[in-house]
Order: C-alpha cells, then sequence, then structure tokens
C-alpha cells in the first residue's frame, strides 16, 4: 500500500509539472506577445531560461526593472491565474522626469491588454532612490534580465543596498534569477560597466556579499560568437545596431550577446 501511495504521488507530481511546463510554453506561443519580441526567442530562450530557474505557475515573482516588457509578455499569462506578478520599476511620482515617462510608457502599456495585464501589481524600483516592490519575505522568486550593468554606475555602497532590497524581498529559499551580458573570463570589471559586459565572477560577488548562494549556473544564453570588443559595446549587437550601418551585417552574425544565467538561492 506504501508503494503504490508513493507510486502515486510521484505520478501526480509528474503531472503538475508536465502542466506547469505547458502553462509556460502556452504564455511563450500566447497571441498577447509583441511580434518583435516573439523573434527574439531564439537568442534569448525564454522557456528554458524560466524552466533553468524553476518557476511555477503559483508564485510570487518580482520582475525588475522590466523595461520595455519583454518577459512581462510572459510572465503575466503565465502567473495571472494562479500566481502572482509584481513589475518593479520606475514611479509615476518619481522626481526624475525620464523615470516618470519610463513608468508612464509601462503603464500605458499594461493599461492597453487588461486581459492578460490587469493582475500585475506595480512596485517600486528605482535604484538608487527608492525599493518598494515586495514584502520582506514575501516572494518566491526575483528575477532580472540583462540590468546589472545599468546599476554599476551607482556605486559599491548603492550595490550594496539594492542586492540587500532583492535579499529581503524573497523567502527562505527564494531564488534570485539573474540575465546579465558577460564579460569574457580574465577581463578586467570597469567600474562603470561602460561596454554594457559584466565580469560573471563580480556579478556572482555581488549577490554572495548580500546573502545569497550560487545554486547553479547555465550556457543556456551562451553564445561563442560574441566576443564583447565591439565599438559602442554590446549595444553594437542586436537589437540595438547602435553603429547603424556600420558592419551590421557582421553584427547580425554574431547575433545577441554572450550572457550568463545564474541561479542563487536565498540561505
Amino acid at each position: 500500500m506504501k508503494r503504490l501511495l508513493l507510486a502515486s504521488a510521484l505520478l501526480c507530481g509528474m503531472a503538475g509539472m508536465a502542466q506547469a511546463d505547458d502553462a509556460l510554453k502556452a504564455a511563450i506561443a500566447g497571441e498577447n506577445r509583441t511580434p518583435a519580441n516573439a523573434l527574439r526567442d531564439g537568442a534569448r530562450h525564454p522557456y528554458e531560461t524560466l524552466a533553468f530557474f524553476g518557476i511555477k505557475p503559483d508564485m510570487t515573482v518580482v520582475e525588475l526593472a522590466p523595461g520595455g516588457g519583454w518577459y512581462t509578455e510572459i510572465l503575466a499569462p503565465y502567473l495571472r491565474e494562479r500566481g502572482k506578478l509584481i513589475a518593479a520599476g520606475n514611479e509615476l511620482a518619481s522626481p526624475d522626469a525620464d523615470a516618470r515617462r519610463g513608468a508612464e510608457r509601462f503603464l500605458t502599456r499594461l493599461n492597453a491588454r487588461p486581459t492578460v495585464f490587469n493582475k500585475v501589481q506595480l512596485g517600486v524600483f528605482e535604484p538608487p532612490r527608492k525599493y518598494e516592490f515586495a514584502p520582506a519575505g514575501s516572494a518566491d522568486m526575483v528575477l532580472t534580465f540583462r540590468n546589472i550593468h545599468n546599476w554599476i554606475p551607482s556605486g559599491p555602497e548603492n550595490l550594496k543596498a539594492l542586492f540587500a532590497s532583492v535579499h529581503t524581498s524573497l523567502k527562505p529559499g527564494g531564488v534570485f534569477g539573474v540575465v546579465e551580458h558577460r564579460l569574457p573570463a580574465g577581463q578586467k570589471q570597469d567600474a562603470t560597466a561602460s561596454t554594457g559586459y559584466m565580469s560573471e565572477s563580480y556579478v556572482i560577488g555581488l549577490a554572495e556579499a548580500a546573502g545569497f548562494k550560487l545554486a547553479a549556473k547555465s550556457e543556456i544564453n551562451a553564445n561563442p560568437k560574441d566576443k564583447a570588443d565591439h565599438k559602442s559595446g554590446v549595444w553594437a549587437l542586436p537589437p540595438t545596431y547602435a553603429n547603424k550601418d556600420e558592419n551590421r551585417a557582421g553584427y547580425t552574425a554574431i547575433g545577441e550577446s554572450d550572457r550568463m544565467t545564474l541561479k542563487f538561492v536565498k540561505q
């Protein structure tokens, strides 16, 4: 009888995993996604990345600095019925005009598709000024995609406070998932991340100093063609093409940047 119960429990668990996987695949294939965003799936591997982080549809997930909402388009429908998505970005009442405009653009985008986005909660993540995105110990997962290089110029003390805010927001055992442009091993991290590339060891050090443990790393988003030596830095590559028509074919052949994919856990 015990063996039958154990087998039944395992089968139920496997069925739950399959359902979760199907739900994630459905969110990625959803008609709500912007066609231009969906075209980037081959470079950004959203299914493999989110599965690596261990996302489940009943989690409370914080997306830091969602920008134009590339991942928000996937996370919102996936978490809509059973979980919660907190999009943590600029504040509408920010004293900074650019930050206000960014918050307004993001809110307009959410409001344009209420059937997809009306359950998304907004939090304030505006480094180094303000971090009010989730109560302490409430989040199962915090995610950030290609953002850490933007925070480096704020300085070591502000970075310490930023990573501490992420750590505080998570439950014990909660996951901090990071995707970031990767500087080749052996190259020194500059103080402002002027090229947009980050040293993997530097990012790991920031997280570990905040109390996180590196649980796993993945090469899901690796691109060995990217040597991180471009004029205009990472922004020379698609989809930005900062150098416009200069060597555009060469940058297209390289593709999007080489990226680290790191899974940290709050102990």
